[in-house]
Order: C-alpha cells, then sequence, then structure tokens
C-alpha cells in the first residue's frame, strides 16, 4: 500500500481571499515505512509574500521570485502523488489551497475521500491534548531540533513519523531496505535483528524404547521399500 504523507506553506490561511501556496513537501511510505521516496517543490505565487506569512516559513519574495509557478509543476506533482491516500495534518487547509490551484491549472480535483487527516486521529486518541505538530512530536520524543521555521519537506518528514506513531509506532526489526518508489515492496523486506531459538532435547532411553516398538506397529513403512 502507497501513501503520501504531504504538507505545505501558503502566503496566508484562506484561498478564497486570494493566497497561494508557495512551497509542497510530500514522502512516500509503503506498508507504513518511509521509502526515501520524496516530492519537494517551491512555488512562486505571483504576489507579494505578507510578513506574517513570512515570519513562519521564512520564504520571502526575493527568494520565490524565479520559482515555478504552481502551473508548471501541477502535472509532475499529480504524477508523484498518483490516485494514492494522502497523510495530511489539518487537511481542510491544505486541500483547500491545492484543489483552489488544481481549478486554475488543470481539471483535477483531489478527491476528501481519498485523505487521512492526522488532527482527526489525534484528537480521538489524546481527546482534550493538544494536537499540533510540534505538540505530537513532543509527545512521541520525534527530534525537533532542525524545525527553526515551518517547511513543507521538513514538516512532512516530521509527520510521517508522528502518522506512523499515532498507528502505534514501528515493529522493531521489520524494515524496507532501499526500496525505491514504484518496486514490489515485499522483494525488499527484510527482519532484522530476530532471533530465533529451538529448545534442545535428547530422548530418554524409556523414550527410544517406546518410539521402536511405535515403528513396529507401522505396517509396510515407506522407509523399508525398495
Amino acid at each position: 500500500m502507497r501513501e503520501i504523507v504531504l504538507d505545505t506553506e501558503t502566503t496566508g490561511l484562506d484561498p478564497s481571499k486570494g493566497d497561494r501556496i508557495v512551497e509542497i513537501g510530500c514522502v512516500e511510505l509503503i506498508n507504513h515505512v518511509a521509502t526515501g521516496g520524496y516530492y519537494h517543490t517551491y512555488i512562486n505565487p505571483n504576489m507579494s509574500m505578507p510578513a506574517q506569512a513570512e515570519q513562519v516559513h521564512g520564504l520571502s519574495d526575493d527568494f520565490l521570485k524565479n520559482k515555478p509557478d504552481f502551473r508548471e509543476i501541477a502535472t509532475e506533482f499529480l504524477e508523484f502523488i498518483r490516485d494514492d491516500i494522502l497523510i495530511i495534518h489539518n487537511a481542510p487547509f491544505d486541500l483547500g489551497f491545492l484543489n483552489m490551484e488544481l481549478d486554475k491549472s488543470s481539471n483535477v480535483r483531489i478527491d476528501v475521500n481519498r485523505i487521512v487527516d492526522t488532527l482527526t486521529m489525534a484528537r480521538k486518541k489524546f481527546p482534550g491534548s493538544p494536537a499540533n505538530l510540534d505538540a505530537l512530536c513532543r509527545r512521541f520524543e520525534i527530534d525537533l531540533s532542525g524545525r527553526n521555521k515551518h517547511g513543507a519537506l521538513l514538516d512532512a518528514q516530521l509527520l510521517a513519523e508522528v502518522y506512523l506513531e499515532l498507528l502505534g509506532g514501528r515493529q522493531p526489526g521489520l524494515t524496507l531496505d532501499n526500496i525505491k518508489s514504484g518496486s514490489d515492496p515485499i522483494k525488499n523486506v527484510s527482519i532484522k535483528n530476530i532471533e530465533l531459538s529451538t529448545n534442545k532435547h535428547t530422548a530418554s532411553k524409556k523414550e527410544l524404547l517406546a518410539h521402536e516398538k511405535f515403528l513396529e506397529t507401522i505396517k509396510n513403512p515407506l522407509w523399508k521399500r525398495s
């Protein structure tokens, strides 16, 4: 099963008021294991970056001015996410922006039925507790040292770890090694650090005699046939 953990950064909070996407980050999971596959792009919103938004993600007008606009990246983005499940934190926010941009650049929209919202998962699992990404990372002891500002790819990577913890955590010893996007995950599964033990038992004389008597009761056994 292929899933895509997705995050965006934007110029503001409301696509209906003209706010745009400025960054998309995606991380690929296969059978709930990160494969190393990812998609990441910055996007020129063709508008001035509000100071408040720049304080959140650090993306300036000067940095974004030579980046592609959404129309230029729409096809490659859709090719990466395919029709797979999308894992998003506070999904209505990102989905609203993505479908607004897709409406302007293609005839494709992302169906809400393919979305898993980790915010909903967290609120259900920890009712009454903070459920933002920072709080969940702290709860699950996920390293936040590299998160000085919001960034779509970094946040998608952190969210992938949070998502796996919300599902119950990773199983130690079960990993997918060097898996590539589109490959058969079953062929890449490796089991590590699992020790198999057997109980050693030496038969007693009494047990050996009982076994011999049992063998004598078998008529025309296979091991005596020519």
